[in-house]
């Protein structure tokens, strides 16, 4: 039980808890002196439930995703997703973490322009190891309607599709944790909605934890809960009450 190992109370939710963060904190030096981007934050995501995370720009929300991921270091406090515990992974371990357990999709896609978006969608099958990575992405790409564009580059897709590319290659590997960065922001509002249909449709599919970041309230609440960042600080309560180690 996650809230236990960290230290958390016995709260019931917490058997069902899949990943959790405690007192983690992540300060950078910048030009004029140490930077708190990251303040003590606590929370905990459970199987199955969608998360939303609103506040300013500049208030820690994708850096905390970040670390959840794995992709950056904090500078103190413990992070434990489906019972590993980040800490003690190095860099290939970390990669190795992410390539089973969680999906991540971008505001800015992230494709490889030189790969097809089927050998995108496979990308992180075939750095696993799998097999059946190319017919387990054009299953994943037919999915999300693309079907007919496995052989396109992204430069022959328009903005939706190269978002939908994105998603089918977070879930190819069914994670466990789906993280999403202002998925829809380099999207106009009716090719967005649809992305977002798509992406809620494909969660519930696959019983994944969704944890998205976004400025749009209306799309926040869509999710199960809405928690709130402001200067590297949560502001909304956790469901236990965010117990510290």
């Amino acid at each position: 039980m996650l809230a236990d190992s960290l230290g958390g109370s016995a709260d019931p939710t917490a058997a069902t808890s899949l990943a959790a963060m405690r007192a983690v904190s992540l300060t950078v030096q910048g030009g004029s002196g140490a930077v708190n981007v990251l303040r003590d934050l606590s929370m905990d995501l459970y199987h199955g439930e969608t998360v939303a995370v609103t506040g300013p720009s500049g208030s820690g929300k994708t850096t905390m995703l970040m670390v959840l991921a794995g992709l950056e270091r904090p500078t103190s406090g413990r992070i434990v997703v489906d019972g590993q515990d980040l800490s003690t992974l190095d860099e290939d371990g970390l990669a190795r973490f992410r390539r089973g357990r969680v999906g991540i999709v971008f505001q800015g896609f992230h494709l490889v322009p030189t790969m097809t978006a089927l050998e995108n969608a496979a990308l992180p099958l075939e750095l696993a190891g799998d097999a059946q990575a190319g017919i387990k992405a054009a299953a994943a790409l037919d999915a999300v309607g693309l079907g007919a564009r496995l052989r396109n580059y992204p430069a022959q897709l328009s903005g939706g599709e190269q978002q939908r590319v994105a998603i089918a290659r977070a879930f190819t590997p069914r994670p466990r944790l789906l993280l999403a960065d202002e998925p829809t922001g380099n999207l106009d509002a009716a090719t967005g909605e649809r992305v977002m249909e798509l992406l809620f449709s494909l969660q519930r599919e696959y019983g994944a934890t969704l944890l998205l970041i976004t400025h749009d309230m209306a799309l926040a609440r869509r999710c199960g809960r809405i928690l709130q960042m402001h200067d590297g600080r949560l502001l909304t309560p956790q469901p236990d009450g965010a117990p510290q180690p």
